[in-house]
């Protein structure tokens, strides 16, 4: 599993931290770790501690909020998503189908209107294919 950033996926200047290059082994790794260190024990769980991620320009930590700010960084390397416990439950949710089965799909892990997007995505990609 890869995470990386990038600053311009089009036109319109928005942004992109994705986890991406992983089979259904490795998003129930990450599922089990989200829901471990941040649902269960409401800790930060930053990525970087996690053996079977490999981080190519950034950093993030999952962090609870009071309310959802979505992905966030000061200087473009370290990133901090901060969402409430309910969207971070819900961000279980949508992970779990790349837990069961190999898929080709993509899921945006919260729908929060912020400059960056968080992609979850075994292929990388995050447009459809036609």
């Amino acid at each position: 599993m890869i995470l990386d950033y990038l600053p311009e996926i089009n036109n319109f200047g928005e942004k992109l931290v994705r986890l991406y290059d992983f089979d259904s082994k490795q998003a129930l790794e990450f599922a089990r770790a989200l829901k471990k260190v941040v649902i269960d024990d409401l800790q930060v769980l930053d990525l970087a501690t996690l053996p079977f991620i490999d981080r190519k320009n950034c950093n993030l930590l999952l962090r609870l909020s009071y309310e959802d700010e979505g992905v966030r960084t000061n200087n473009e390397q370290t990133f901090y998503c901060d969402l409430t416990l309910d969207s971070y439950v819900k961000m279980l949710a949508l992970i779990h189908p790349f837990c069961t089965k190999e898929t080709r799909s993509h899921q945006y892990l919260y729908d929060i209107d912020t400059p960056i997007d968080f992609l979850f995505s075994p292929l990388g990609t995050w447009e459809m294919e036609i």
